[in-house]
């Protein structure tokens, strides 16, 4: 199936939109690493774009102290796949993984 031709400015505004959606993403990651939220906070949260879309191990691997080798084991731990996003997680899983974090 090949991909919609898209205008200049059509194609100029979906890479801006992508941008700030990576930037928002990015900046997250960031506020957990320095403390500022908890993880746990942000897997009580339900409905929020920016938070939906961020893979679970990358959420994991932000926290101080844990890097790709544990975030890995932590999920596999858990039963849960490591290319799972945090709105693909189910109530047992996102239950689970908020204990465990916490």
């Amino acid at each position: 199936m090949p991909l919609p031709q898209l205008s200049p400015e059509a194609r100029a505004e979906a890479l801006e939109k992508a941008k700030q959606a990576r930037s928002a993403r990015a900046a997250l990651r960031n506020e957990i690493k320095n403390g500022e939220k908890k993880i746990t906070d942000i897997l009580m949260e339900k409905d929020d774009p920016v938070i939906d879309k961020i893979k679970v191990v990358n959420l994991i691997e932000s926290l101080p102290g844990y890097g790709k080798a544990k975030a890995l084991k932590l999920l596999d731990e858990l039963g849960i796949s490591e290319t799972r996003r945090v709105k693909g997680l189910g109530d047992k899983q996102r239950a689970a993984l908020i204990e465990r974090l916490s």
